[in-house]
């Protein structure tokens, strides 16, 4: 089975944004984008460097690169919907707009800038399909520029093609890749997954299993990601009850108490479902059967917390 998740940052940095594997990087950007002019060539702007990620676990993977034609990409994977972020992936889109041209140079010198972000969560909910595509237009679609384009990729909106087909488009191999591969055999997604790069990205994933050093990087990386939602979690409960607390004190009828309790109720239900989710993700990672959401919701949040616990020990005795 394949036991690397290829959307934990450390392993799509692996797959996309290593110069020894740019024919994965030109593939899943011609998937993405269809270009008229298609990429051939990729130079990567900040390739990984392990001593510099020894040196801080911390740092950030996202994927910088440029093509033959200037044209600059930045790809990133967001395994949770940070507040923000189609706010902060323009930003970074834009950034390295700027960046292109200092004082006193020709605007004809801007190469287009394009962000691509993977996103294991639904942010457009009222929207079909996976593939979310942002250009500067009108309303009625005339193209202002080509100069800024964000890509968004909602990985559970992916609808899987059935186990007996092989998965042709270039884009739904990648998604299939990056949403079923973990968990997998390597010889049902060689079958599945048609082209042959394919048969270099789950080579990728199985050198990380295999390479101590690189098992050590990724399960870093898997830890930092477990700490790191436990304590947004805890922060987002103390906001809440903080929250709480104001509503009851300024409660002045029996009206507003009966709102107030409401708005509980379905903060309550809200953290429930967080919790749910994170039990949930801590059994994918550790390798157990899923419990079902509705069963775990009926389990009192208490009960919840203990599991998250437990689970969580499991994992860190494991790493």
């Amino acid at each position: 089975m394949i036991e690397i998740d290829p959307t934990i940052d450390y392993a799509c940095k692996m797959l996309l944004g290593d110069p020894a594997h740019s024919r994965l990087t030109i593939h899943f950007l011609n998937a993405v984008l269809i270009p008229e002019s298609p990429i051939v060539d990729v130079s990567y702007l900040n390739p990984i460097v392990p001593q510099e990620f020894e040196a801080d676990k911390l740092s950030i993977l996202d994927i910088l690169a440029i093509d033959e034609l200037g044209r600059r990409f930045n790809i990133e994977v967001q395994r949770t919907k940070p507040g923000w972020l189609p706010e902060r992936l323009t930003y970074y889109a834009a950034t390295q707009l700027v960046e292109q041209i200092g004082e006193g140079d020709s605007y004809n010198q801007l190469r287009p800038s394009i962000g691509i972000c993977l996103l294991k969560a639904v942010l457009f909910a009222k929207r079909p399909g996976y593939h979310q595509a942002f250009r500067l237009r009108t309303t009625d679609g005339t193209e202002l520029t080509d100069c800024l384009e964000i890509h968004v990729l909602e990985l559970p909106k992916y609808a899987k093609v059935g186990d007996n087909h092989r998965v042709i488009d270039p884009l739904d191999q990648w998604m299939e890749f990056f949403c079923y591969a973990y968990g997998s055999s390597p010889k049902k997604m060689r079958q599945r997954l048609v082209s042959p790069v394919f048969e270099e990205a789950i080579g990728v994933l199985e050198m990380i299993s295999k390479n101590p050093e690189q098992r050590r990087y990724y399960n870093a990386r898997l830890k930092w990601e477990l700490d790191e939602n436990t304590r947004r979690e805890a922060e987002e409960a103390a906001r809440l009850a903080s929250r709480e607390a104001g509503w009851t004190e300024g409660n002045a009828s029996g009206k507003a108490e009966g709102k107030a309790e409401g708005r509980a109720e379905g903060k309550v239900e809200g953290i429930a479902y967080g919790k749910a989710e994170q039990i949930r993700m801590l059994q994918g990672f550790l390798g157990q059967p899923l419990e079902t959401l509705e069963r775990l919701l009926e389990i009192p949040i208490v009960e919840m917390e203990s599991i998250i616990s437990d689970l969580q020990n499991q994992l860190r005795n494991r790493l």
